[in-house]
């Protein structure tokens, strides 16, 4: 039985503690939060039996083996360094670290320790993940040349979103999906980076677009906005063809199309509890191995996409006020 607990007591924590419930051989053995009746109200929720008002109970329970990093991204770096330093393996929400200084701060922290540390990147560990980059090893749409994705949600309203000193913005909490849809096609060898933002009052991101282009030609282009609602779509156009991938937030299908626009292959998302199953499962088999990375979003990959959000955010003028402490 994985014993998991979670920190923070959100959407995503959740999300997260619906599908442990769910799932055999996975029980939720804790949760935490920084406001103790919140913790007790979660538990209540889930059937949980211990709600913790801090953090560092959570830490040292015994009984967790896995937690699951469900706050704000700026507390990311501290509540994984704590958790790894008490021993727990942890799967820490996307975007994994508030920049890439944190990020090589944890990693550094989970190789002395010997524990798993993974980030919550969810489609990445999905069935789907596979089966896209099947089809395009395939050579059925030929070489991939040209890949547009975009992810814009109305979520301006939300406080967490327009705080910088929570790290908030569009690119940490949505953009961060286009860069790793874009990693899934062509990788992370990129050439160059061109940008465009549109900033919040606050003066984080609130719209922006970037365009990545790649050693062989290859180029992306992609979108994310706090502003508005738009498709989700994720294309990637090849020499012989081009797919549509509905949802590059969960992969709903991959439809597969040759040079006269004609449907020649479909393939749907298998049933899912709620899709976080899937990176529960890859935690549990990475500890049962003794990893301590997941091969579906290995610590190279984790740390190269920290550093592109960090390159674009240099190009943007963001710093986070607890950048400049910190500097």
């Amino acid at each position: 039985m994985l014993k998991v607990g979670i920190l923070g007591t959100g959407n995503i924590a959740s999300k997260m503690a619906e599908t442990v419930r769910c799932m055999p051989d996975v029980s939720l053995a804790a949760v935490a939060s920084r406001n103790e009746e919140k913790a007790k109200a979660f538990a209540g929720r889930f059937g949980c039996e211990k709600a913790y008002g801090t953090y560092e109970e959570l830490a040292k329970d015994p009984e967790v083996q896995l937690a699951y990093i469900a706050t704000p991204h700026s507390e990311h770096c501290a509540n994984s360094l704590l958790c790894l330093e008490n021993g727990k393996h942890v799967l820490c929400e996307k975007a994994f670290a508030a920049n890439e200084v944190q990020a090589d701060q944890m990693l550094s922290k989970a190789e002395e320790k010997g524990m798993l540390l993974t980030e919550a990147m969810w489609v990445r560990y999905m069935p789907m993940a596979q089966t896209l980059r099947n089809v395009l090893d395939s050579g059925i749409i030929g070489k991939p040349m040209v890949a547009t994705a975009n992810l814009c949600y109305l979520i301006d309203q939300v406080p967490r979103i327009l705080s910088p000193g929570l790290a908030g913005g569009a690119l940490l909490d949505v953009g961060v999906y286009t860069l790793n849809f874009a990693s899934l096609v062509f990788g992370d060898d990129i050439k160059e980076v061109h940008s465009s933002v549109i900033k919040t009052d606050t003066g984080v991101d609130a719209q922006n677009s970037i365009t990545l282009i790649y050693p062989g030609g290859e180029m992306a282009v992609l979108q994310s906005s706090i502003h508005v609602i738009s498709d989700r779509k994720g294309i990637v156009s090849g020499t012989n063809g081009f797919l549509i991938v509905e949802n590059i937030n969960n992969f709903e299908s991959i439809s597969v199309f040759d040079t006269k626009r004609n449907l020649i292959e479909t393939h749907s998302c298998p049933p899912q509890i709620t899709g976080f199953e899937y990176q529960v499962e890859a935690c549990r088999t990475a500890i049962e191995n003794g990893w301590t990375e997941c091969p579906q979003m290995p610590h190279k990959t984790t740390r190269n996409i920290m550093r592109l959000m960090d390159r674009l955010r240099k190009q943007w003028g963001i710093v986070y006020p607890f950048e400049e402490r910190e500097r």
